[in-house]
């Protein structure tokens, strides 16, 4: 069955955040909050309560998607992913803390550069 293409918009592509309450939500919630440990299959099963046989196939995922990494029997938060929540929070922040002042168009027209004027 057909459906709307706002709909189609709201699908969410696996890109992002997993969703709340996932497998793979809960682990990758467990491994950042202990940033600087490394963990086996069985300990982030213990820890998450997800069970033990959807652990590695969504470790995988995760580390396909450079949201962890793996050594060995360990894995861990992966910096890369680390770096991009911090990314995406800061831009997060900043974007709403614009939307509490009004733009100031006098303002921005003062330092605006008109492009047709800059061609040689």
């Amino acid at each position: 069955m057909p459906i709307s293409a706002d709909r189609f918009e709201e699908i969410d592509n696996d890109e992002g955040q997993p969703r709340p309450e996932t497998n793979a939500a809960r682990i990758l919630e467990f491994l950042e909050e202990r940033a600087s440990e490394a963990f086996t299959q069985t300990e982030i099963a213990e820890a998450t309560e997800v069970k033990r046989g959807s652990v590695g196939p969504t470790l995988v995922r995760l580390r396909e998607r450079a949201r962890v990494d793996h050594r060995g029997q360990y894995w861990r938060i992966s910096d890369h992913g680390r770096s991009v929540d911090a990314a995406t929070n800061h831009t997060s922040e900043v974007a709403a803390s614009h939307e509490e002042t009004p733009f100031e168009y006098d303002e921005w027209q003062e330092y605006a550069v008109d492009p047709r004027e800059q061609r040689e």
